[in-house]
């Protein structure tokens, strides 16, 4: 019971660096928690992740400057066998010196710190701390990365959107404008990121509409992204994931020029998660394919 109060708990004796844009992020209420301990305690019959992805050039780019990561296992024991899923998205920034590089080098490092924590923690070793969230877990994994980009290589910068699924658990980690997006049973999509984008803090002030963000001619400049400055604080999101509903990250390349109701048909027109990338892979590059197009499907299944 300690092992998942650690995950899923939100210690009290830090606290968390206080955001220039007054983002909020907050711990699992004791009811969240006691619901996703039960599931994944209690639970007969495992719950299973599905995952598909689909990735292009685009039909303007010469490089493929987007990475992408995607990981499922199963964690079995003590009358429990909780889903476990890491999935990452970073989109090199497009004009940036070895963006390319900097996407996989935060892909890489991301993947290796969750893995090496996450692993540790379960198998007690007793060289490695037990008392971080999943949370606490994903930020560092995300402020790792930032060292390493600006180490390996200097002059780029990338977004990154990571995700970790642990039973019915989904914890965010997010800098720029690559996206997540939950889609409910009830065929509802909602972004649970925010972009880090000039015409997005303009639009949040009112001083553009959101059609006038989209054609904006600064829409792709980044306030924040790995590889800016030395320090960085990403957006932390927790949040339960609907069984029989939806996960997806995507690069803009992809949000960019499929619109939010158009991307949330394809997937629930599909007949499985694969059609669904390679469709909507397909409709950003029938829209023009103006950037390199990256989408990662997870659906989680009771």
């Amino acid at each position: 019971m300690d092992f998942f109060r650690n995950l899923f708990g939100k210690k009290e004796t830090k606290k968390a660096a206080v955001s220039n844009d007054n983002v909020v992020t907050a711990p699992l209420s004791e009811l969240q928690l006691q619901t996703i301990k039960s599931m994944a305690l209690n639970r007969h019959e495992p719950a299973q992740l599905l995952v598909a992805s689909g990735q292009s050039v685009g039909r303007q780019r010469e490089l493929n400057e987007d990475s992408l990561f995607s990981l499922t296992t199963t964690i079995a024991g003590n009358n429990s066998n909780p889903p476990f899923g890491l999935f990452i998205i970073a989109d090199g920034m497009g004009g940036h010196q070895y963006g390319e590089v900097a996407s996989n080098v935060a892909i890489r490092t991301i993947s290796g710190y969750v893995m090496k924590k996450f692993y540790s923690t379960l198998f007690n070793l007793p060289s490695l701390p037990l008392d971080e969230s999943l949370q606490e877990i994903a930020q560092a994994a995300v402020q790792e990365a930032q060292r390493a980009v600006l180490r390996e290589a200097p002059g780029s910068g990338t977004t990154v959107t990571a995700a970790i699924v642990l039973g019915q658990q989904l914890t965010i980690a997010h800098v720029g404008d690559s996206r997540a997006y939950l889609l409910y049973n009830e065929q509802r999509m909602e972004a649970i990121t925010r972009d880090h984008s000039l015409v997005q803090r303009l639009e949040e002030l009112g001083q553009i509409t959101s059609a006038e963000a989209a054609v904006h001619p600064q829409r792709n400049v980044l306030y924040r992204a790995l590889g800016q400055g030395e320090n960085l604080e990403p957006d932390v999101v927790t949040t339960p994931f609907p069984v029989g509903g939806y996960l997806l990250l995507c690069s803009d390349g992809l949000w960019g020029v499929v619109p939010e109701d158009e991307i949330r048909k394809i997937i629930y027109e599909a007949p499985n998660l694969q059609r669904a990338c390679y469709n909507l892979v397909a409709a950003a590059n029938e829209a023009g394919g103006p950037d390199n197009i990256s989408a990662i499907l997870v659906q989680l299944l009771a």
